[in-house]
């Protein structure tokens, strides 16, 4: 409609560094970087077998990893060295820090994952999650990778392409410039405060009717 206005993502993340623990930090530290694995705030209460194909694939690719696990049911009993599992960690200062992000496509995750500037694997479960896996493979950031669909064999070769061909980084990095130009809260403040200054002044006595 004419009268809307798009004002861009509405980001929060707590920005708290010191939710992450020494361990993961150290990790952090350590070259290369690590692919990310998550499941945002809701696919990780059905995140069944992800996780350990997660790892599967890591090693098959040779590659550091850290998994966000969100429940302790989800946390593997054994991890390789160059894996560690997490419960949480700030996205804003963890994701930039990816060589590559699979997740589940949760719409917070996605917008979190484009500021970072990391190519991504989509792998949606439910909801509107299809949706956006679909806007972030047009924008050239990303691939998908159906649930039933997610075994390490797989997810190696979907890695493969998002690591190894470079116009994913570069289309990603491209779109989190533009992304960290947006303030979306303060364009919304804006734009409604102008709303409610031109009702103010347009506002009229009101009419009474007689009878």
């Amino acid at each position: 409609p004419p009268q809307t206005k798009t004002t861009g993502f509405c980001f929060y993340d707590g920005h708290h560094e010191h939710s992450m623990s020494e361990a993961l930090i150290e990790f952090l530290n350590t070259r290369p970087a690590p692919i990310i694995f998550t499941l945002g705030s809701t696919a990780v209460w059905v995140a069944r077998d992800f996780y350990a194909e997660s790892i599967k694939a890591a090693q098959q690719l040779g590659q550091r990893a850290i998994l966000l696990i969100g429940d302790e049911r989800n946390r593997p009993a054994e991890l390789p060295d160059e894996i560690i599992a997490a419960d949480y960690a700030p996205y804003q200062s963890l994701l930039p820090r990816a060589s590559a992000i699979v997740h589940s496509g949760g719409v917070c995750t996605t917008a979190q994952a484009l500021l970072a500037g990391a190519p991504t694997l989509i792998v949606p479960f439910a909801f509107d999650q299809f949706d956006n896996a679909d806007h972030a493979l047009r924008l050239g950031t990303s691939r998908t990778l159906y649930r039933n669909q997610y075994k390490a064999e797989r997810v190696v070769r979907e890695l493969e392409q998002l690591i190894g061909r470079p116009e994913y980084s570069q289309r990603a990095r491209a779109i989190s410039e533009r992304l960290k130009q947006e303030n979306g809260p303060s364009t919304a403040a804006d734009l409604i405060e102008q709303q409610l200054l031109r009702k103010a002044t347009t506002t009229e006595e009101p009419a009474y009717a007689s009878g």
